[in-house]
Order: C-alpha cells, then sequence, then structure tokens
C-alpha cells in the first residue's frame, strides 16, 4: 500500500497540470481573442510610455 501513497500525489498533480493546459488551449483565440489583445498592447504602450518619460526629462 506504501506504493499507492506514494503515486498518488504525483497523479493528482499530473491531473491539475493536464487540465490547466488544456484550459489554456481552448481559451486561446475566441471571440475575446482582440478584446485581450488590445489589452495587452495597451498595457505595453502604458509601460513603454512610462520607461520613455523619466528619460526625456532628465536629458
Amino acid at each position: 500500500m506504501d506504493y499507492v501513497k506514494a503515486l498518488i500525489p504525483p497523479v493528482v498533480m499530473a491531473a491539475f497540470f493536464i487540465r490547466l493546459v488544456m484550459t489554456m488551449v481552448k481559451s486561446q483565440g475566441g471571440p475575446n481573442k482582440a478584446k485581450e489583445d488590445a489589452a495587452v498592447d495597451a498595457a505595453l504602450a502604458r509601460a513603454e510610455a512610462a520607461r520613455q518619460t523619466p528619460a526625456a526629462e532628465s536629458a
């Protein structure tokens, strides 16, 4: 029975990991893709603007 107790945690972790990967694959694309892409682009633009603003002020 010790081998069963030893195998349970890896099997449970593997099942959760497989479910996580399946959820990530399913959520790629679809109707929300444009909205998610726009949110990421806006966040990157804000980060880029914040990074460049202090350099322009100090020069």
